[in-house]
């Protein structure tokens, strides 16, 4: 096997995907890996993991939402030869304090940062593409949108600008060891505001409304989720209404050399290709 493969975990993923496309572009033998990929990855069966290391230059990690099996990953990591690790966490990890969010992600960042390998960590705010492709989809094309966040902004970040980020720190040797990357949008909205540009450019009448982080794990619930994951997406909201996420910040420019995609350019394609068409 060659020794310049680079690892794309999640491969199937919203960012893994992109990034998998994005090297290969650029020339760069990628061994695409996720539970539904030809080459299998389960973060549950480490049985499996020394296999998909084997010959493996870099690794995209996108961690698995429990702590704990990031540890184990890196050490087979260092055991197979790998030399550099590029972690997908969350923004601000480390002013998260006291919340039970996020709980997965700091645990794989203690593991990446501790680790001997050469590391970098990319912390995105909420992806734009949340609104056309997860958890806040459904609801727009049912005509309305209900979170518990109030006046507080969010400097969404286009999804394309992530995995530019990624690719460009994966194929770049050393430039970008032992940084992290705060990644955000040009500018903060509201969730209010983000939902009334996504009405105008798609011309649907979609309504945005505040609900109370209790009622909004009970509709969580209600839809079907478990009382935890239900619970932990709440905390989300909880976060971020104390504003310590809610700045801009230059990540995107540093490492791509360039303005971030703004949430106007995002709207208009994802309305173009009739994302919110009921």
């Amino acid at each position: 096997m060659s020794n310049d493969t680079t690892l794309v975990l999640g491969a199937t993923g919203k960012t893994g995907r992109r990034v998998a496309a994005r090297l290969r572009l650029r020339g760069t033998q990628v061994r695409a890996a996720s539970r539904s990929s030809r080459t299998r990855f389960d973060w549950s069966d480490p049985d499996g993991w020394d296999a998909v290391l084997r010959g493996i230059t870099a690794a995209y990690v996108v961690p698995p939402p429990v702590p704990g099996p990031v540890h184990e990953f890196v050490a087979r990591a260092e055991a197979a030869g790998v030399r550099r690790l590029v972690l997908l966490s969350g923004r601000g990890a480390d002013t998260w304090g006291d919340s039970t969010f996020g709980l997965d992600m700091r645990s794989a960042e203690d593991a990446v940062r501790g680790s001997a390998l050469q590391w970098t960590v990319l912390r995105p705010s909420n992806f734009n593409q949340n609104f056309d492709e997860d958890l806040f989809h459904a609801p727009l094309v049912a005509g309305g949108l209900a979170l518990p966040a109030g006046a507080v902004p969010e400097p969404f970040i286009d999804i394309e600008d992530v995995a530019d980020a990624a690719a460009a720190v994966l194929a770049e040797p050393g430039r970008h060891a032992g940084r992290i990357y705060e990644l955000t949008g040009p500018r903060a909205l509201t969730f209010a505001e983000a939902v009334e540009l996504i009405s105008r450019a798609s011309g649907l009448p979609i309504t945005y409304k505040q609900v109370s982080a209790a009622e909004y794990t009970a509709a969580l619930v209600e839809e079907g989720w478990g009382e935890a994951d239900a619970h932990h997406v709440a905390e989300m909201f909880v976060l971020m209404e104390r504003g310590v996420l809610a700045e801009a910040t230059d990540g995107i420019a540093t490492v791509l050399g360039r303005a971030p995609r703004t949430f106007e350019d995002y709207v208009v394609r994802a309305a173009a290709a009739g994302a919110w068409r009921p």
